[in-house]
Order: C-alpha cells, then structure tokens, then sequence
C-alpha cells in the first residue's frame, strides 16, 4: 500500500504506527533531516572497520 502511494507521487507518505494507516509524514509533522540518516550510517560503517580491524584474540582465564 505504502509503495502504491510513492507509486502515485505522493513522497511525503509513510505508516502512522499511532492509526495504523498511511497518512501523510509532512502533515503529521513527521520529518527526519538527512544529516540524521547519514550521520548513523557514517557512525556504523566506522564501528564495522574497527571491528575488522581487531586481529588478535584475548583470551578470559
């Protein structure tokens, strides 16, 4: 349903968890800035590096 609103042109439309329906994001005053999506990505890229980064195993006596 929500692909057939985007489908339609309607960007803005998302899932209202509170009605359980789709309804519009912008009208519900719903909007997350991109700087928040990317910043995350960016945070968990650098926490996977560090993780493959880790080479030697200590061991817990």
């Amino acid at each position: 349903e929500l692909r057939s609103e985007h489908a339609k042109g309607r960007v803005g439309a998302g899932i209202n968890v509170r009605k359980g329906t789709i309804s519009d994001m912008y009208a519900d005053h719903v909007i997350q800035p991109v700087l928040v999506n990317s910043s995350a990505l960016k945070l968990a890229t650098e926490c996977v590096g560090m993780i493959l980064k880790i080479d030697d195993v200590v061991a817990v006596k």
